[in-house]
């Protein structure tokens, strides 16, 4: 051995050792470090219910003025700069005064439990790496499965969100047809316009591009009709054609209406069609007890897309996928690799790398466990419950404005137009000034959508922070909006 080589390959390791500490700091900078933190998001929170739901004016691109460099810099700073040009531009997602597209959640105390999941970094892909971690994942897809209403022998995971898990399902749903090859393009998917748009990405990127689909017309309520479906698959077959999954929806995006899960149930087990709901946004409205009519027949689907993102207020990149066939959903996703022969322990708890697209994931369960425990369910019951009864008030007083509605809002998203006054060939434009003047406004933010044709303004509440008082600032936003689009026209 070359013993001054030795000492040489010592010091340098010892040098790296000491010139990357930094990586690891000691208790003294972890406090301050935190202190600065909790201090900026305090301050965040105070000010969250006076805060614009939407600022228009994009000026994040000064952001790329500070590139990455060899030394440091204080935490303060970099705070500023978040603030500036990652905090204020755009929508506010935490704030109540959210009330366009769907809006997420954003718990402190799932913040807290992310915190704790990055610091101890528990692996939760495989049962053998954090038994305890993969466990506490399965105990809140258990409890999905039981409010759900799925037998105790189905399994799910937890996903980034609905995107992921409606590619789970779509997957599992082809292999259990064993649709492959010559045979894609003879197979048939069914479901309407109001679906959400993953499910078109999430069947291409599982191989069914070249799928025929069936885009069945809603019916005045913008659900799926029955008749219709059952005729489609019935002439689908005659011709010799592969009709293999229906997606209906629980809370569709657009209207906030829920399909009639239990007719089509029906229909797919009286011609074997594996039913998935997109439950995403509307699922844990399920909770509510004057509700739950709603919900009658998900429990007979083959699999669900749930976000707890949405209904449970969580942060962004919180989803689920249930799916009743364990054998078809581990045909799908599971694999073994040598590498990892430690962790094949013949354990019978099953491991979310086993079930699902992901082998490196974030420890998602913390998140979602503690402020469930920590809170207790009743909370979140009553918290939906305000949001269905807000949407139902917005509802009320948008019709006393003059506002043509799209119906009494079943969970807690209301569509309406202006249309008073207008020429028929002009509403869709006003309506359309009227948004962006919302826009320009931004003390909350609404959304617009197209449905068969025509432009409709939509208020979607689901902000744990959304109250009566947010919804009152909204109608008085609309109503001085309203008399700028007027006073242009």
């Amino acid at each position: 051995m070359n013993i001054g080589f030795m000492d040489e390959l010592v010091n340098k390791i010892k040098k790296l050792q000491g010139d990357s500490q930094s990586l690891d700091p000691d208790a003294s900078t972890r406090g301050q470090l935190l202190g600065e933190v909790v201090k900026y998001t305090d301050r965040f929170l105070s000010e969250i219910d006076e805060s614009p739901g939407y600022i228009a004016e994009d000026f994040s691109k000064n952001l790329e003025n500070y590139k990455v460099g060899e030394k440091g810099e204080n935490l303060e700073k970099l705070l500023a700069l978040f603030e500036e040009y990652v905090e204020k531009p755009g929508i506010n997602p935490a704030s109540g005064g959210h009330l366009g597209y769907i809006p997420g959640g954003g718990l402190y105390t799932s913040a807290v439990g992310d915190f704790l999941a990055a610091v101890t970094n528990k692996y939760a892909g495989v049962y053998f790496g954090s038994p305890g971690a993969v466990r506490m994942e399965h105990m809140m897809v258990d409890w999905l499965i039981e409010i759900l209403g799925f037998p105790k022998g189905a399994v799910g995971n937890l996903t980034s969100g609905g995107s992921i898990a409606t590619l789970t399902a779509v997957t599992v749903a082809r292999d259990a047809h064993s649709i492959s090859g010559a045979g894609v393009s003879k197979a048939v998917i069914y479901h309407t316009s109001q679906v959400h748009h993953c499910l078109h990405k999430a069947i291409r990127i599982a191989g069914l591009g070249d799928a025929i689909h069936r885009n069945i017309q809603t019916d005045s309520e913008y659900k799926m009709p029955l008749d219709q479906l059952e005729e489609f698959i019935a002439e689908d077959r005659k011709k010799g054609l592969n009709p293999f999954l229906v997606v209906s929806t629980a809370g569709t995006t657009d209207s906030g209406v829920v399909d009639p899960l239990a007719g089509i149930s029906d229909i797919c087990k009286k011609y074997q069609l594996w039913h998935h709901v997109d439950a995403a946004y509307g699922g844990f409205f399920i909770l509510v007890e004057g509700l739950k009519d709603y919900f009658k027949g998900i429990a007979e689907c083959d699999s669900i897309a749930i976000d707890p993102h949405k209904g449970l207020f969580l942060p962004y990149g919180t989803g689920a996928v249930i799916i009743k066939d364990v054998d078809a959903l581990l045909k799908s996703h599971h694999y073994q690799a040598n590498y990892m022969r430690d962790a094949y322990t013949g354990k019978s708890v099953l491991s979310p790398a086993d079930i699902s697209p992901e082998l490196t994931r974030h420890f998602r369960g913390l998140r979602m466990w503690l402020p469930l425990k920590l809170i207790g369910l009743d909370s979140f019951r009553k918290a939906l419950e305000e949001k269905h009864l807000l949407a139902l008030y917005f509802y009320e007083k948008i019709g006393e404005m003059g506002f043509e509605t799209g119906g009494k809002p079943e969970l807690s998203i209301v569509l309406y137009r202006y249309t008073q006054g207008i020429e028929p060939h002009r509403i869709d434009e006003f309506n359309t000034e009227l948004i962006k003047a919302c826009h320009r406004d931004g003390r909350v933010f609404l959304s617009s959508t197209t449905l068969k044709g025509r432009v409709w303004l939509r208020c979607a509440v689901l902000s744990f922070r959304t109250h009566l008082s947010t919804i009152d600032k909204a109608l008085e936003m609309l109503s001085e909006a309203l008399e700028e689009v007027k006073g242009l026209k």
